[in-house]
């Protein structure tokens, strides 16, 4: 079969190239492969940055995101059938979304929402598990409670605004001034322009802070929070809770080295401080399918290339340039 996939470490690093189709196991789904999407995560998996976490070992297919058409069971799965449609974001090292086909294990795996195309399913699981597992696992918000999101205009930050106003909290977020239109229509009550303010200056007394930048921004985001505020981030640094959520405790004192300046910093003002990194869950896929169903929560695409074009996709998106999802659209099964 067709894949992308990751020959070396680097920017450079992704070719497509012909790999044998997946095997799969007691507890696997088949998927013929749909549409697919890019994540941040891709090019930072891509480029190494977790190579001493996540193990992957060269060449490997990336990809994070995917939506198709179930095609083989394997002897231990009862929960769906061939012909069933639907959606994953695979466990980590078991990744592989830029392909014909990826076998996952069906616990990742939910039936897609119903009212959703391919595309727009694809553009779903990772930012989608990611806005439940940190709002509503993590900082357990409540109705009524502050929240300020952080480029709320991407795919990450359009899919967690939707959520918190779910959740009935009361959300801020930056954007650029162009977009502050786009990111109210998500549910955003109050829009900091970050090309001509600070939101550090106008805000105050927040619960949470989700944070997807990192360095300035993510200390700057630590002084709007309330006494006993939680500041989440998405890109680090590690705290050692993440050495737990991968099963190796022995990296702990590596990962309590590497925040400890933001640690310390959070402690000094009162408030928390935590790294959060996604994992794939497919019951929780499955009640978020019912959110979109109810259009309580909608994808938002920026645009879709062909999957022979997945290298420009990744491209765009390290460009900054996607204002929501990039989807990749793979042929039908049979087309030339």
């Amino acid at each position: 079969m067709k894949a992308f996939v990751v020959e070396k470490y680097g920017k450079d690093g992704v070719r497509a190239a012909q790999v044998p189709e997946p095997a799969v196991g007691p507890r696997d789904v088949l998927v013929r492969i749909s549409a697919a999407s890019i994540n941040p995560l891709d090019k930072m998996v891509r480029n190494g940055e977790f190579k001493q976490l996540l193990k992957y070992k060269p060449p490997f297919v990336l990809g994070h995101d995917l939506a198709g058409v179930v095609t083989a069971l394997g002897r231990d799965v009862h929960d769906f059938k061939v012909g069933d449609e639907v959606y994953a974001r695979p466990r980590d090292l078991r990744i592989g979304t830029f392909a014909e086909y990826i076998a996952v294990d069906h616990a990742d795996l939910a039936l897609k929402p119903r009212t959703l195309t391919m595309e727009e399913a694809a553009a779903v699981p990772l930012v989608a598990l990611a806005a439940w597992q940190s709002l509503v696992e993590l900082a357990r918000i409540k109705p009524g409670q502050k929240v300020l999101i952080h480029a709320g205009a991407g795919g990450l930050g359009s899919t967690v605004i939707q959520l918190a106003k779910h959740l009935g909290a009361y959300v801020a977020t930056t954007a650029s001034g162009k977009d502050a239109d786009k990111v109210r229509s998500f549910g955003a009550d109050e829009v900091i322009d970050y090309t001509t303010q600070s939101f550090a200056e106008l805000l105050r007394g927040y619960d949470v802070v989700l944070d997807s930048l990192g360095g300035d921004n993510l200390a700057k985001s630590l002084t709007v929070l309330k006494p006993g505020g939680l500041a989440i981030s998405v890109v680090g640094p590690p705290d050692p809770a993440f050495a737990d959520q991968l099963g190796q405790p022995l990296l702990k004192p590596i990962m309590w080295l590497l925040s400890r300046k933001v640690r310390a910093q959070a402690k000094k003002r009162g408030v928390r401080y935590a790294f959060f990194f996604m994992r794939a869950d497919g019951k929780q896929l499955q009640t978020l399918s019912a959110l979109y169903d109810a259009g309580v929560l909608r994808p938002v695409l920026d645009r879709t290339f062909e999957f022979d074009e997945t290298p420009e996709a990744i491209a765009y998106v390290e460009q900054g340039r996607a204002k929501g999802k990039v989807v990749i659209a793979l042929p039908p099964a049979g087309a030339a």
